[in-house]
């Protein structure tokens, strides 16, 4: 037995239709957000953190304080070492290759990396700056 729907039935059912997949849409959307919500460095506590660059780094500060401004927005780079909780040497080699080592008030190296991409570095060291008691 065949069920047949006047016209105004048909428009109904377009209309839940639509209402559906607009519902999809929102729903997927902010799942999506959600997803990526834990993989950003955690902020040690909004405490703001604050790095001198060494007299001996060859990276521009430009460059090292864009990738920290994404990866790290709790610290950023200070002019006077008075000021500053860690100081950071930044050296580029001629084998490509980034090394960062942070050094702490008193002189001792706490942390250093190797990586072949600025942004890892600045990566490894956000972490270790933000992980740190």
């Amino acid at each position: 037995m065949a069920v047949y729907r006047s016209k105004a039935g048909r428009k109904g059912d377009h209309v839940v239709k639509k209402l559906i997949a607009v519902f999809a849409i929102l729903l997927f959307a902010s799942t999506a957000g959600l997803a990526g919500a834990g993989t950003d460095v955690p902020v040690s506590g909004g405490r703001p953190l604050k790095i001198f660059l060494a007299r001996q780094s060859n990276v521009p500060s430009v460059d090292i304080m864009k990738n920290l401004s994404e990866k790290c927005p709790n610290v950023t780079i200070t002019a006077v070492p008075q000021k500053s909780d860690y100081m950071l040497k930044a050296v580029w080699s001629p084998d490509d290759r980034y090394r960062f080592e942070v050094v702490a008030k008193g002189g001792d190296s706490i942390y250093a990396t190797k990586t072949v991409l600025l942004s890892n570095a600045v990566k490894d060291v956000c972490h270790f700056l933000n992980t740190r008691p």
